[in-house]
């Protein structure tokens, strides 16, 4: 029995990791900042079509050509 409350909690312990690894990666590569912005204009607009992930990265690049940020390297 004490055999299987210790691979439980290593179960446990290995999901945790591997979901914050997922969740580090998608903010790391701007896949989760997509998903914001679907909410955001599904919460706002509801009956607005949503863009697709291209059609947003098309936007965003626009939106970035646009507005420019200095940088400092």
């Amino acid at each position: 029995m004490t055999v299987t409350v210790t691979a439980r909690r290593r179960v446990r312990t290995a999901r945790r990791w591997v979901r914050a690894v997922r969740w580090y990666l998608r903010e790391l590569t701007g896949e989760a900042e997509y998903d914001r912005y679907r909410e955001r204009i599904r919460r706002h607009r509801p009956l607005a079509p949503v863009p697709t992930r291209r059609e947003y990265e098309v936007l965003r690049a626009r939106h970035r050509e646009a507005h420019p940020q200095g940088r400092c390297c």
